[in-house]
């Protein structure tokens, strides 16, 4: 979803962030956040059940979630409704919204720091987040996760890249996930107390993202946590199987013993 202002038209059955801008008797009209339109909120839409005041539902200068049930551009007229837009059709649709205000704040910070307009960067820059990533924000997120070459790659300027990731590292922090698991290793040999702690050594320092962590620790010998933070489930789950797999397969080619369990 562009952050800037669209000339088009919005399709039927699509869910679009509107400011109420007057209400009168039969309904609200409604300027389209995402769009240059104005639509009307018929009282007949607003709830399933039955009005007293529209006021009591909506007023002047909300912000609403609404479905596009009609389109008439010779007319330039849309038709909205309120009431078949579910909780969390609402609550998603409007995540959607604030990331998308976040990134476009966060370009224009980044046009102020470059010397630039907001149209060229997002020409230059903008224009080929979205393309990629489907959304700014979602790639704003993947530079602040692995750096400004996130977005040369897909072919922004190497300099605007580097301070829309500078920018988007200021403001935008990635929550991080933990799984873990039970890693039990043995070794019968003489000096299979360093072998053990060699099984371990190769599990933390596996090939890894820089932000993500990978701790172990003893619970009771020969069983060892191990825990690993990452940005998200797939490649915590993927990283704490490599690293379990590196510990197994060096204590089996000295002669021990391993296996592994999540926890």
């Amino acid at each position: 979803m562009s952050i800037l202002k669209r000339d088009e038209w919005p399709e039927v059955g699509e869910l679009v962030i509107a400011t109420v801008d007057r209400i009168l008797e039969y309904g609200a009209y409604v300027r389209l956040d995402e769009y240059d339109k104005e639509g009307l909120l018929h009282i007949s839409e607003i709830s399933s059940s039955w009005i007293k005041n529209i006021r009591d539902h909506v007023r002047e200068g909300q912000k609403v979630v609404l479905k596009v049930l009609r389109v008439d551009p010779e007319k330039n007229h849309i038709d909205l409704s309120l009431r078949r837009v579910t909780k969390r059709e609402r609550t998603e649709k409007m995540l959607l919204w604030k990331k998308g205000k976040k990134a476009e704040s966060l370009l224009r910070s980044a046009s102020k720091a470059l010397g630039i307009t907001f149209e060229e960067i997002y020409e230059k820059a903008g224009a080929l987040i979205e393309k990629e990533f489907g959304d700014i924000y979602e790639g704003l997120e993947r530079a602040v996760r692995e750096g400004s070459e996130a977005l040369t790659r897909i072919g922004v300027p190497k300099r605007i890249a580097e301070v829309i990731t500078e920018t988007a590292k200021e403001r935008i922090k990635i929550s991080m996930v933990k799984v873990k698991g039970i890693l039990t290793i043995t070794s019968m040999k003489p000096d299979g107390i360093l072998h053990i702690k060699k099984a371990l050594l190769n599990a933390k320092n596996i090939d890894k993202p820089a932000n993500a962590e990978i701790n172990i620790y003893v619970m009771a010998a020969p069983k060892y946590s191990i825990e690993i933070s990452a940005d998200d489930y797939k490649k915590a789950e993927g990283l704490l199987k490599k690293a379990a797999e590196a510990a197994i397969n060096y204590i089996k080619e000295t002669g021990g013993q391993g296996a592994f369990s999540r926890s």
